[in-house]
């Protein structure tokens, strides 16, 4: 299902089952019983603006990690596109593919000039309700840093 518009901080989150980079599925419910997690969409693997993304995460990951948040990256890429870049980059964290969209569609994360996937970072606290969201198609490294001072925030709520 398609949304017209985004997810919204108050709303919540759309649950989902995808499959990871080693092909196991991971569920957002699952994923919430243990800790917050920060939702990030991104266009494409191994391009210039989502490496810097995935390895700005990837280097603040143990505070995430210490803060109670999990990070977890949605891209229509495959699981063997996944699973080469979380390789080549040393990615500790989840890249999970939603190869037809759906999930992108249910959070209503929409194409940049129609034709590249968005990038949109959602925090989801505990309870499944979306804390905040980040949308900027040239600005990866900012996705890293409004996520990291919202999932702090959260901590120490």
């Amino acid at each position: 299902m398609s949304r017209s518009t985004q997810i919204a901080v108050g709303d919540v989150a759309p649950d989902f089952s995808l499959q990871d980079q080693e092909g196991r599925t991971v569920a957002l419910a699952d994923l919430l019983k243990e800790r917050c997690v920060v939702l990030y969409f991104y266009p494409k693997d191994d391009t210039p603006g989502c490496t810097v993304e995935a390895c700005s995460f990837r280097d603040s990951y143990t505070v995430f990690a210490d803060a109670g948040a999990e990070v977890v990256g949605i891209s229509s890429d495959g699981v063997a596109a996944h699973k080469a870049f979380a390789s080549k980059y040393n990615l500790p964290f989840r890249l999970l593919s939603d190869a037809g969209g759906a999930v992108r569609g249910s959070y209503g994360v929409k194409k940049t000039l129609g034709l590249i996937d968005g990038r949109v970072t959602f925090i989801i606290d505990r309870g499944g309700v979306v804390r905040h969201v980040f949308s900027s198609q040239v600005r990866p490294k900012k996705h890293v840093a409004e996520a990291l001072e919202i999932v702090r925030s959260l901590a120490s709520a």
